[in-house]
């Protein structure tokens, strides 16, 4: 659908939302720069750092005993969690947090990493005001296609969760499976963002276009239609990019793990010391490849322009994404990269979601999108 064709509210909606998402993005390759110069824990406590909402400069502005303080603090939290755990039944996932060898290690005071994580933590509740007005934005889709309202709603909800597993990932001192469960729910929150922007760009809600151009959406499908088999080659795309990415958050955790373990001198050989994980993300990535590169052949044969730019999209990320993994391999694991291949995994995870949604809109008749006999709403 051209811009021109929609509304002033779904104007609003869309400009609001991929603000947020692009915001989302900003905030993975922020984290990505918390985890590489190792300031996850530059501020103990949450929401406040070190108790103040504006940080100390200085290790003269704390108590003596700061790093007792916080500890305690931070298990005490902890035993509460665990305890809360154990009631539901995740016996296991309690114990794991008090087995965690850095459960009661405190981190020196360092101004730069308390502040890095700092602005990590301030666009993290800036990104929850833009959730919050895309919400207000998507209000008008209640009247006529509630789906996006509540994508937006939802990720509202997330983006609370979020905040608070951001939290228990201070509490337990950077808890492998808590980093874990933090991307990814990361992830659903993109994917939910995309589905109501793309929703409401093409024509789906109610408000995304004026009667007297709504026949623009009605165009014929040029080329082929995707297939089902196709579909299911997509989605296993999808999951293995997730997974990947999943994966990527525990070799940062044995790269933090192997790096204390030397007195983080000796990076040069960091990466023969990572395991077997190493070993599987590497392997992995050929299978990213290859089996994004059969999709993307697939695709451009349905002859249809814009899956044919998202599959360009696709492989150039993967290109990217191919050659920063590379560079960390190769040359001791630069700070400077690591955030850099953890955006490019999240963006083409944001593609390949773009691409699913694509095809199943390309798989529908015209009047199964938009419908020309269906009763519109101008929403101003």
């Amino acid at each position: 659908m051209d811009n021109i064709h929609l509304s002033p509210a779904v104007r609003r909606f869309r400009f609001v939302g991929i603000l947020t998402v692009v915001s989302v993005y900003l905030l993975i390759l922020v984290g990505g720069v918390v985890r590489s110069t190792g300031s996850g824990m530059g501020c103990p406590d949450w929401p406040k750092c070190f108790g103040s909402w504006v940080p100390p400069t200085k290790a003269s502005q704390l108590p003596a005993n700061y790093k007792e303080v916080y500890t305690a603090q931070r298990v005490a939290k902890n035993q509460k969690l665990a305890r809360t755990l154990q009631r539901m039944g995740f016996a296991q996932v309690a114990g794991s947090i008090f087995a965690h060898p850095t459960q009661y290690i405190e981190t020196d005071f360092n101004p730069v990493k308390t502040w890095i994580e700092y602005v990590n933590r301030l666009l993290g509740a800036l990104i929850g005001v833009f959730v919050f007005l895309t919400v207000v934005f998507a209000v008008p889709y209640l009247q006529r296609d509630r789906t996006i309202f509540w994508l937006a709603f939802a990720s509202f909800l997330l983006t609370g969760v979020q905040g608070y597993l951001g939290s228990l990932v201070v509490s337990t001192n950077l808890l492998p499976v808590m980093v874990t469960v933090h991307m990814a729910l990361a992830l659903v929150i993109v994917a939910l963002l995309l589905y109501a922007v793309d929703r409401a760009q093409w024509g789906q809600g109610g408000p995304a276009s004026t009667l007297p151009n709504a026949a623009s959406i009605n165009k014929p499908i040029v080329g082929k239609r995707p297939t089902a088999t196709l579909r299911i080659w997509l989605w296993a795309a999808l999951l293995l990019t997730f997974w990947q990415i999943v994966l990527g958050t525990q070799v940062r955790e044995q790269v933090d793990i192997v790096s204390a373990a030397a007195g983080y001198v000796g990076r040069e050989s960091w990466v023969s010391k990572l395991g077997s994980v190493f070993g599987l993300h590497r392997t992995m990535s050929a299978a990213v490849l290859l089996l994004n590169v059969y999709a993307g052949y697939e695709l451009w044969q349905l002859a249809q322009q814009r899956l044919r730019k998202l599959v360009t999209a696709t492989l150039l990320l993967i290109g990217l994404e191919i050659l920063a993994g590379i560079v960390l391999a190769s040359f001791a694991l630069p700070a400077a990269v690591q955030p850099v291949h953890l955006t490019l995994a999240t963006a083409l995870f944001g593609v390949q979601f773009l691409t699913l949604l694509a095809v199943a809109r390309a798989g529908k008749s015209p009047e199964t999108i938009a419908p020309t006999d269906a009763p519109r709403r101008v929403v101003a």
